[in-house]
């Protein structure tokens, strides 16, 4: 928490990080796309993309950017430092359970933990989906190369 106030990161919608996000969507051909700082109580996402083929019922869960540590994938990204793929979320019974599967119609992630030069993760780059995707290696080295580049435009930003 600390970190990321240090950064000015994780209260407000911020241009950079949505214009970042959209990219990352592009990118990945995703209809959602995110840069998530996840925080003690709470996500936050910083940066956000939706395409057309999002749902109204994932707008509306979007619509105040913030959702609790349960909702989602992001805190196991951030807990584990890891980058995970899941290809269909109902393939994994940990997962399979968490309320955006229900609640939000969440099949497919794909998300890499953005760890700052001082060794804290400050959150994740995300996309999603609301059908099964085939991420493989290749979705696993894009979203990590991303939230590697999502880092150095926060170090850049923070030298300024």
């Amino acid at each position: 928490m600390r970190r990321l106030h240090e950064l000015g990161l994780g209260d407000d919608a911020d241009p950079q990080l949505d214009e970042f996000a959209r990219r990352v969507g592009d990118v990945t051909r995703a209809p959602l796309a995110m840069v998530n700082f996840v925080q003690t109580d709470r996500q936050y996402l910083g940066g956000l993309y939706a395409g057309t083929a999002i749902p109204e019922a994932i707008r509306t869960a979007l619509a105040g950017r913030t959702f609790t540590r349960e909702h989602g994938y992001c805190p196991h990204v951030v807990v584990r430092r890891k980058a995970l793929v899941l290809d269909d979320v109902c393939d994994y019974p940990r997962f399979a359970s968490n309320p955006v599967v229900d609640e939000i119609g969440i099949r497919s992630y794909l998300g890499a933990p953005m760890i700052d030069r001082t060794g804290v993760t400050l959150g994740t780059v995300c996309v999603v989906d609301v059908e099964p995707r085939p991420w493989g290696r290749p979705g696993l080295e894009t979203i990590k190369a991303l939230a590697s580049e999502m880092v150095a435009q926060i170090h850049a930003r923070e030298a300024e």
